[in-house]
């Protein structure tokens, strides 16, 4: 009997030894398939909210080049959407200060999903930021180029003929998309500001109206797409369509700066008329117009030369991040394998050097980010953020910002006193 008992305990031990075995081997492989560690830090703090707003432009990067300072809004209450005179503070904080907080302008074009179509200016971006602003009475929108080391505005972009806002900088600092966020507002809330001036409205596809390009420099503007030459395009694929009114959404400068993606929209919310939700491209120079069939979902980012990241949906399997030829308008590739991207139509961003990817997805109260580097396939997700219970045009996206080095994200959240902060996650290399 002594002798079974001892001969059973033996047995065991050794299993159990096996089974250590096994799970540190299982911890080494899981250590070499995430080469990087990504820590989650809060940067701003205090009773009143701070965020810095969309993911609609590429290449959109929170900190000047010298990495010193984020831009960001502070703002009173995230609870409903803003009303025509309540301003939102625009900040720069010191991450060589301890973060500080200084407050320099104040904008009336703002909502708490979007912001104010933050852009450092590529001709001068340790210094100078485009974002919107209106006047208050006329409820005209304007674009504003503002110097921090001059600590003024040194140029404001308005037009008596269109009252428009900046909707993307090129990467190259040669031109910005202006949009008329009237008519966005008008026709979809969370895209514009609400009860600005809309000159447009009148019309569901205006001549005089669509998507404005404005020479940086000159400040010279010129209609490069109408909403009436949009409307044609699409009576051209459905000839029976009725609309209410087109608006454009999320136009996004490629690269090299010589070629946009957008969405034409209709029917939005409870508008009547066919719901229109239709990918086009266009050249800066105004040709190449084209309306896309296949969709790769609502917040795809431009990879390198004619490729976009996108989704790819499946019925019978996992959805796939891919990439997509806006010259063949095929998909071309993926990134990564569907276990890495839970929902790839999340909020994406490539950093600039276009080897990180970072997919934000919503899961429950929490944002998770699911960070792959191209160059190997190394992979990494991040801990949960809060992101509240704010839903609708007060929603608090995911929205991932790479910073210049390529190696930390800015991120919106929850803090624990309640109010939504700023945050940062950092990309931890841990390769020999």
């Amino acid at each position: 009997m002594f002798k079974n008992q001892t001969s059973e305990s033996a047995r065991c031990s050794t299993i159990l030894a096996c089974l250590l075995f096994l799970t540190l081997s299982l911890m080494g492989q899981a250590k070499e398939l995430a080469p990087f560690d990504l820590k989650i830090k809060q940067l701003t703090t205090g009773d009143k909210h701070h965020f810095f707003g969309y993911i609609g432009q590429c290449r959109t990067i929170p900190w000047n080049s010298s990495g010193r300072y984020i831009l960001g809004m502070e703002i009173d209450r995230i609870d409903r959407m803003p009303k025509p005179e309540e301003d939102a503070i625009v900040i720069l904080i010191d991450t060589q200060d301890h973060n500080k907080i200084l407050r320099i302008e104040k904008t009336h074009a703002w909502n708490p999903q979007q912001g104010t179509m933050f852009y450092w200016n590529p001709l001068a971006p340790e210094t100078q930021f485009f974002f919107n602003d209106r006047d208050v009475k006329s409820g005209e929108v304007f674009t504003v180029l503002y110097d921090i080391e001059k600590k003024k505005r040194v140029r404001e972009y308005r037009y008596k003929d269109a009252h428009i806002g900046n909707g993307g900088v090129a990467a190259d600092g040669s031109a910005f998309l202006g949009l008329n966020y009237g008519r966005l507002a008008r026709l979809r809330l969370v895209t514009g500001y609400p009860k600005a001036l809309d000159w447009s409205k009148n019309e569901i596809a205006p001549e005089n109206d669509g998507m404005f390009i404005v020479d940086i420099k000159t400040g010279k503007k010129r209609l490069l797409v109408s909403y009436n030459q949009l409307e044609k395009k699409l009576k051209e694929r459905n000839p029976m369509m009725k609309h209410t009114g087109l608006f454009i959404n999320h136009t996004l400068w490629n690269r090299d700066a010589n070629r946009i993606y957008f969405f034409a929209r209709s029917g939005w919310g409870d508008l009547k008329g066919d719901k229109n939700n239709v990918p086009c491209s266009i050249r800066v120079d105004g040709t190449g117009l084209t309306l896309h069939k296949k969709h790769i979902g609502g917040h795809p980012e431009w990879a390198e030369g004619s490729l976009l990241i996108g989704i790819e949906k499946h019925k019978n399997s996992r959805d796939r991040q891919i990439l997509y030829d806006v010259d063949t308008q095929k998909i071309v590739g993926t990134l990564g394998e569907p276990s890495m991207f839970p929902k790839p139509e999340g909020d994406i961003s490539l950093s600039p050097d276009g080897n990180w990817f970072v997919n934000g997805y919503k899961d429950s109260t929490k944002n998770y980010y699911s960070v792959y580097r191209r160059s190997d396939g190394g992979f990494s997700r991040s801990e949960g953020i809060d992101k509240g219970s704010y839903s609708g045009d007060i929603r608090i996206d995911p929205a991932p910002r790479w910073n210049r080095t390529n190696n930390a994200i800015l991120v919106p959240g929850i803090a624990k006193n309640r109010t939504r902060q700023m945050f940062i996650i950092q990309v931890i290399t841990r390769d020999k």
